[in-house]
C-alpha cells in the first residue's frame, strides 16, 4: 500500500497534477475576484469564505480525470485489480495521493489566500480546519466519479458534471464553518456535519467505487 502511494505521488507530480497546479489555479481565482467585485475590503471579507471554498473545490477537479486514466491507458489498472491488494484499498490509496498533492497544499497555503481576500483574522483557523476536514471528502468523491468514467475518452467534462452535485453538501458546510468563524460565531455544528460527510464518504465510497471499477474493467 505504501509503495502504491509513493508511486502515485511520483506520477502525479510528473504528470503535472501535483502541488503547483491546484495552488496556481487557487491563486488565479483569488487574484481575479477583486478585479471583478471591486477592492472594498468589507465586501471581500464577506464573500471570502464562499469564494475560497469554491476555488478549492474547482482546484480539486483539475486532476480528477488522471486518477485512474493513466493506469488504464498503460494497463496498470488491470494488474492492480488482479493483485492481492483489495480494490477498495487501492482506491483509498489513490484518493489519499490525490489529497496529498491537491488538498493538503491548499490547506497549508490558506492563510496567504485568506489575507489576499481580506478575510477577518478570526476566520483563519476556521477556514483551515474546514478545508482540512472537508477536502478529503472532495478527493474520495472524486475517486468515485473517476471510477465511473474510466475508459471514456475525453471524460473530463462528464466527470465534472457527475461529481459537482455530490460536492454541494461539502461546499455548503465548509463555507458555513469559515463564515461563522470569520463572524465570531460558534461553528461546532457545521464542523461536525462536515466531518460526518468526510467520514461517511471514506467509509462508503471506496466500496461503491470498487464495484463500479470492476464493471468497467470487464
Amino acid at each position: 500500500m505504501m509503495a502504491l502511494l509513493r508511486r502515485d505521488l511520483r506520477l502525479a507530480v510528473r504528470a503535472g497534477g501535483g502541488f503547483g497546479l491546484g495552488l496556481s489555479f487557487f491563486l488565479i481565482v483569488v487574484v481575479l475576484i477583486p478585479f471583478g467585485v471591486g477592492p472594498e475590503t468589507n465586501l471581500l471579507g464577506r464573500i471570502a469564505p464562499g469564494v475560497l471554498w469554491v476555488a478549492a473545490l474547482l482546484a480539486c477537479l483539475l486532476s480528477l480525470d488522471r486518477m485512474f486514466a493513466l493506469d488504464f491507458e498503460d494497463g496498470s489498472l488491470d494488474l492492480l485489480a488482479t493483485s492481492p491488494l483489495p480494490l477498495e484499498g487501492i482506491i483509498t490509496v489513490k484518493a489519499v495521493a490525490h489529497w496529498l498533492t491537491t488538498g493538503l497544499p491548499l490547506v497549508l497555503a490558506t492563510p496567504v489566500f485568506a489575507l489576499l481576500m481580506s478575510l477577518p483574522s478570526s476566520g483563519y483557523l476556521a477556514l483551515m480546519v474546514s478545508l482540512l476536514l472537508g477536502t478529503p471528502a472532495l478527493s474520495i468523491i472524486g475517486a468515485f466519479g473517476a471510477a465511473l468514467t474510466v475508459g471514456i475518452k475525453r471524460g473530463g467534462l462528464l466527470l465534472s458534471l457527475l461529481v459537482l452535485p455530490l460536492y454541494v453538501p461539502t461546499l455548503i458546510f465548509g463555507a458555513e464553518v469559515a463564515r461563522r468563524g470569520a463572524e465570531g460565531q460558534p461553528y461546532t455544528t457545521a464542523l461536525l456535519m462536515l466531518s460526518g460527510i468526510s467520514l461517511a464518504a471514506l467509509a462508503l465510497l471506496p466500496i461503491a467505487s470498487a464495484a463500479v471499477l470492476r464493471v468497467n474493467l470487464r
